[in-house]
């Protein structure tokens, strides 16, 4: 796409980020209070609003699990705000740095964190309350901002915010769209200061390309087959039931899920067996309310597909809601696991994103880092061993966006810890100091001192006295 196929930008989107370009001119950096009454103002909008938000999210669903809302989206996100209130003040301060006092004696080096101006911030539909407000929470935190576009599939959602976000915030501080019509193109086509996407590597690769033409500055969150690698030393069962608790979590729909599993050759039926148990025990009605719907259609049929295709190339898929009929009106996708995995299968080269997990099976580590590392780089990697050096193995081998040890997903719930993919799973960071400072300017700032020492070397011609003080100075270095 060349600059002259720019797609025309809406009148409302170019409208909210002259006023906020204006705000932020008025008042560049907020002080430390008025950040904590915008923590604190997002915090009472989640809670003031936390059932219109459930109903909503679940009317976009067709069926949400309510606990998972109230967990991922209203838990999580308080959880957030709260430590990063806590933290405040100490990210904004300003960062004494080393100076030479030989070369710049009385002078001083100092790092100030200040406000980028407007950030654009671009939600999917799978958690668009987290993924719209742990955002927030490190944008207000430092001093900015902020237009959020909201999934075509949260259109409840996205009304909702709409309607209630002018009680909480000024437009010239906060301001929500919806994506009726296909407008994602031309909102990552403003010249934001900061642009935060989440979502697909597809989708991902054209918010960069828009945003490249204004020189705006990209988080990319993607997704990838992020893997789970079970030890031969770690229990089966346990393993079976941290991992089962992650993929069936909104029918599997999290781009940090277990995308498949590594299982030593003897385990795959053991695992299989407390699969089953798990799910049956778990989900008794694959048609209650616990279990998520599929979000749309087109997902929907993409992961009948993909079983489908797994099916005529040879393998073996394992039902586990097995006896029971899921309703296909609600989208409920029944689980499946499948075995005898090869290379030419959809479930082999796509990233999952819903409730089927395939099966590797291996006989030592370097074959799992091999087959790892000659694809794309995860969002993340999860080895289930007691073994610390075989942790250390997979953590210094595989590279991914993040890792949990022992456990699935909830290296992201570490609300110390940044999130963020690499290379094709994402880039840049965000959640607690690392988003702080991935929508700040970490602006240097050298201050001379009474007397500049360094005027006595930079008087032309450059002999005599001065060029044997440089070498001088440069023998020093070594």
């Amino acid at each position: 796409m060349t600059l002259a196929d720019t797609p025309l930008i809406p009148a409302d989107f170019v409208d909210c980020h002259h006023t906020q370009r204006e705000a932020y001119l008025q008042n560049p950096v907020p002080s430390y209070r008025e950040r904590l009454a915008d923590l604190a103002s997002l915090a009472r909008m989640i809670k003031e609003n936390k059932d219109a938000i459930v109903e909503a999210i679940n009317r976009d669903y067709g069926n949400r699990s309510e606990f998972e809302t109230l967990f991922a989206e209203v838990f999580v996100v308080l959880e957030g705000i709260k430590a990063t209130a806590k933290q405040l003040k100490k990210w904004m301060k300003p960062q004494r740095r080393h100076i030479d006092v030989l070369m710049y004696p009385g002078a001083s080096n100092t790092l100030i964190p200040q406000p980028l101006g407007v950030v654009g911030v671009i939600v999917p539909w799978n958690f668009p309350v987290n993924l719209t407000f742990c955002p927030l929470t490190a944008i207000f935190a430092a001093g900015n901002r902020a237009m959020v576009k909201m999934s075509e599939n949260s259109q409840h959602l996205a009304g909702l915010l709409m309607r209630i976000s002018p009680r909480y915030f000024p437009e010239t501080k906060l301001k929500f769209f919806d994506d009726a019509g296909g407008r994602g193109p031309t909102f990552s086509s403003i010249a934001f200061d900061h642009l935060l996407f989440t979502g697909s590597g597809t989708t991902g690769r054209a918010v960069m390309a828009n945003a490249a033409r204004n020189l705006t500055p990209v988080t990319l969150e993607l997704g990838g087959k992020a893997p789970a690698i079970v030890a031969p030393d770690f229990s089966i069962k346990t393993a079976a039931e941290r991992i089962m608790w992650v993929k069936m979590f909104n029918a599997g729909q999290i781009c940090t899920n277990v995308d498949y599993v590594f299982l030593p050759e003897q385990s795959v039926n053991e695992f299989v067996t407390h699969c089953k148990r798990l799910f049956a025990e778990r989900f008794p009605d694959i048609n209650a309310n616990d279990y998520t719907s599929i979000i749309d259609q087109r997902s929907y049929d993409r992961l009948q597909h993909t079983l489908d295709d797994a099916r005529s190339k040879g393998a073996t898929l394992v039902n586990l809601a097995e006896g029971q009929t899921p309703d296909k009106a609600l989208r409920k996708f029944a689980p499946h696991i499948v075995l005898n995995l090869n290379e030419d299968m959809l479930a082999s080269q796509r990233e999952i994103f819903g409730p089927i997990l395939p099966v590797r099976t291996y006989r030592d580590k370097t074959e799992v880092a091999k087959y790892i590392n000659a694809h794309d780089r995860p969002l993340a990697i999860y080895p289930f061993t007691r073994d610390k050096d075989l942790q250390n193995f997979y953590i210094s081998h595989v590279m991914s966006g993040g890792v949990s040890v022992n456990e699935a997903l909830l290296h992201v719930a570490q609300h110390d810890l940044p999130f963020g993919g690499v290379g094709p799973s994402g880039m840049g960071h965000y959640h607690g100091r690392e988003g702080f400072n991935t929508f700040s300017k970490l602006r240097p700032v050298f201050r001379q001192g009474p007397w500049s020492a360094i005027q006595l070397l930079f008087q032309p011609p450059y002999k005599g006295k001065a060029l044997k003080a440089m070498n001088l100075l440069i023998r020093m270095k070594g």
